[in-house]
């Protein structure tokens, strides 16, 4: 598979401007504060049939968009005392949560790991559109396309920033070493929570991320969820392409890379057809705090595959936030 996009070279001064809507931050505060005012808390329930022995697992149920119930997994290693470092993981396009038994990694590595479903997408966590109705092609990309007060990822990333509200409330969670991660959708989603959380987390990790620069996405991805938004725009002409970019504006991971306090690890795969690494870049040289990219100079969409985790691990432990014994 050839380059993608921009040659390695070009990928480190590709610093296009991309247009911010004037009241971003008046539309994340109020969409938070809307959120947050539904009260709730998060419900621990042990599951007891999953035959590990190294770790624990609870289903984890919390208040996300305006209150509505949220899935995720809660995994931490068996019998561990005291508070642990915790990573929050964010799912990749069109996944759920799945089962506990997907996501060891982290626990194993000593880890508090909660793992959290995506409405509408895994089998979880239901959305209920505010739209009033399909105004999409398919996916979850033009939902809600035409105002971005109706659209699904309004609500998708409130429960992810809710999700970090929920973690600084369990047990064995220390709430000074909140790590957010996740790759593709999950990796815009962290970008996401980076800026939107801002001192609540320490540390984020964003691999090949989606949601990224989406008019440089839907004009250069050949694969993947960006040509989602260019079936809509084929179908949808005169006004809809400066409407639609301008709803998608306000879920951009280049607008909340500026906001970001934490440190963050980025990954890239070079001959990514789905996130294509310019999009990538575009975030990374727009974040706010201390950065690294681990770049996968012959890898699509897949990135580092299984290589992931043990960077992960090396970077967080440079950082100062590995598990106890583990420094």
């Amino acid at each position: 598979m050839p380059f993608a996009d921009l040659r390695p070279d070009q990928l480190d001064s590709f610093r296009e401007e991309i247009p911010e809507p004037d009241d971003f931050d008046a539309f994340w505060d109020e969409s938070l504060s809307l959120s947050r005012d539904a009260g709730g808390d998060p419900r621990l329930t042990p599951v007891l049939d999953t035959l590990m022995s190294t770790v624990d697992i609870h289903d984890l149920r919390f208040p996300g968009w305006r209150g509505q119930t949220v899935a995720a997994w809660f995994i931490t290693p068996a019998g561990a005392r005291g508070q642990l470092p915790t990573v929050i993981t964010y799912i990749g396009y069109s996944g759920g949560r799945g089962l506990p038994t997907d996501h060891l990694g982290y626990a194993s590595a000593g880890y508090a790991h909660l793992v959290v479903d995506s409405r509408g997408q895994g089998h979880d966590t239901p959305d209920r559109d505010e739209s009033g109705g399909p105004q999409w092609v398919r996916g979850f990309m033009t939902r809600g396309i035409q105002d971005p007060r109706e659209h699904y990822y309004r609500r998708l990333i409130t429960d992810c920033v809710r999700a970090v509200d929920a973690a600084r409330c369990l047990p064995r969670v220390d709430p000074d070493r909140i790590i957010v991660q996740g790759a593709s959708q999950g990796g815009g989603l962290t970008l996401a929570v980076a800026g939107l959380a801002g001192g609540d987390i320490a540390a984020a990790l964003p691999d090949v991320p989606f949601l990224c620069h989406f008019r440089r996405g839907a004009e250069t991805a050949t694969e993947g969820p960006y040509t989602e938004v260019v079936d809509y725009l084929r179908h949808h002409t005169r006004d809809a392409p400066d409407r639609a970019f301008a709803t998608l504006g306000y879920f951009d991971g280049v607008h909340f890379a500026r906001r970001a306090q934490a440190p963050a690890l980025f990954s890239a795969g070079l001959m990514d057809p789905v996130c294509p690494p310019s999009t990538v870049y575009a975030a990374y040289h727009r974040y706010a705090a201390p950065k690294a990219i681990k770049v996968w100079p012959f890898a699509d969409h897949a990135g580092g595959q299984g290589a992931t985790l043990p960077a992960h691990l090396r970077w967080l432990q440079g950082q100062g936030l590995a598990p106890a014994g583990r420094d």
